[in-house]
């Protein structure tokens, strides 16, 4: 099968298409034929090599940590799934590929489009999960830094539904999207605690981070102290004492099942900023380390 194989930690011209073995299911897997792929921020920073220092990464390795595409082999002990079905989900292996194999994933809904599908899974866990452990409550104030990505899209949209007052920050290309969303929108940068302060003069409640853009000393000031605010993506976190959120004890597939019903029905937007062929996912990776992309980049086959 062709496979976007990452031989060596570098630039986005390090990913080259090539014909790698088809893996075979094995317990509880199913084998996926990939419809699409998201990429996502992770993905980047393990292509550069900076992730090595938090956990290594044995090369070569196929990139690409969700997936949508069609049930084409399933492995011994799967139920309740048959070969032809449509799917989303996490995938065991790479998923800049043409088949990938995965355990936990979920039937996906008619009417939802295969881009749409595989910008679910990384950014409503991703979201859900940080809203969880902010431990936020209706009628409270959560300011999302990078509210126009991926992430920061579901995090805004799922914190509305959830009944908070939401300020999103953003580049000034972005403020009327994010407004779309339900958030009250602001931009980044100097002046931010001003604005934020103008906004939600008795305060903010919780902060999230999606970014990783040194917002946190603003969030700190803000908050009046380091409780209640967590961060994706920013490496200061420890030195600043802020809460830093790595990723999930445990992915739900009934949960993505549900996420994804509300996004066939029009009740979660789900932004896909642009769609790639497979062979073109360096470019995708130059698009998304601008760190300007609304929504998500997503690789079709």
């Amino acid at each position: 099968m062709k496979a976007v194989v990452l031989s060596r930690f570098g630039g986005p011209e390090e990913l080259r298409l090539t014909d790698v073995e088809r893996p075979e299911p094995g317990p509880g897997q199913v084998r996926i034929e990939v419809r699409a792929s998201g990429v996502n921020g992770f993905d980047v920073k393990v292509r550069s090599g900076i992730m090595e220092a938090v956990f290594t990464t044995p090369l070569p390795t196929i990139l690409g940590i969700e997936v949508a595409g069609v049930v084409d082999a399933v492995g011994p002990d799967v139920t309740g799934v048959s070969v032809g079905d449509e799917v989303l989900g996490w995938p065991d292996t790479g998923s800049y590929a043409e088949y990938a194999l995965a355990t936990t994933f979920a039937l996906k809904p008619e009417g939802l489009s295969w881009e749409n599908a595989a910008a679910l899974p990384v950014a409503v866990e991703t979201a859900d999960r940080v809203l969880g452990l902010l431990d936020v409550k209706p009628g409270e104030t959560l300011l999302i830094h990078g509210a126009a990505g991926g992430v920061g899209t579901m995090a805004v949209q799922l914190a509305v539904l959830a009944g908070l007052h939401v300020i999103g920050t953003a580049g000034p290309a972005n403020q009327e999207h994010i407004a779309a969303l339900g958030a009250t929108p602001t931009t980044y940068g100097e002046g931010l605690v001003e604005r934020v302060r103008a906004l939600a003069p008795e305060g903010v409640d919780a902060v999230f981070d999606v970014t990783g853009k040194g917002a946190l000393p603003a969030s700190i000031e803000l908050r009046g102290g380091t409780d209640r605010i967590i961060t994706i993506s920013d490496n200061a976190a420890q030195e600043l004492g802020v809460t830093f959120s790595a990723g999930p004890q445990q992915r739900s597939a009934e949960r993505l099942a549900e996420l994804a019903d509300l996004a066939a029905q029009g009740k979660l937007v789900t932004a896909v900023e642009g769609t790639f062929p497979l062979a073109d996912a360096s470019e995708a990776h130059r698009v998304s380390a601008t760190g300007h992309v609304r929504g998500k980049l997503v690789l079709t086959a």
